[in-house]
């Protein structure tokens, strides 16, 4: 499939902006206690080296989540605190479709291929760096692909 090709899927719109430090209480003294986001859960996996705050900025479909995330072990990959800005969130009306089909243009996904992510949507990633198999990616920026529920899928179809 070309990337010209006409798509069974669409993104909706930014679901999230991840970003990480060596401490997130440095981030969390700005996003948090100077510019006043609601702090609304935490976030622990052993697996994917993280330990995150999840903040919401904006309100019902049209909110976007802000992830602090700090490596429980700065020294073990993946590295969450390296590059600073470490992932943007899209929303997707069909994950499923999104895989298949970026997939078949070629985009270079991160492995894991769709799970549950830290705020129980399906997901899947972007691959920062492409290679010469699948060359389309992030252009140095990881980037989720996030399943958009019901309501975001109403208020922004």
């Amino acid at each position: 499939m070309s990337s010209q090709a006409k798509k069974t899927f669409k993104v909706l719109g930014l679901q999230q902006i991840a970003l990480g430090n060596i401490d997130k209480s440095v981030l969390s003294s700005l996003w948090v206690d100077t510019f006043g986001i609601e702090k609304k859960s935490n976030y622990r996996a052993e697996s994917e080296n993280v330990d995150e705050d999840i903040l919401s900025l904006g309100k019902g479909p049209y909110a976007v989540e802000i992830d602090l995330m700090q490596p429980i072990n700065p020294d073990k990959a993946p590295f969450v605190h390296k590059p600073p800005l470490n992932h943007i969130g899209l929303w997707v009306d069909d994950i499923h479709k999104a895989y298949h089909e970026l997939g078949e243009m070629g985009v270079r996904m991160a492995p894991g291929g769709i799970r549950k992510g830290a705020s129980g949507f399906d997901v899947f990633f972007i691959h920062p760096k492409g290679n010469a198999e699948n060359p389309l990616s992030g252009a140095g920026v990881l980037i989720e692909m996030v399943q958009a529920p019901d309501e975001v899928k109403k208020a922004l179809l």
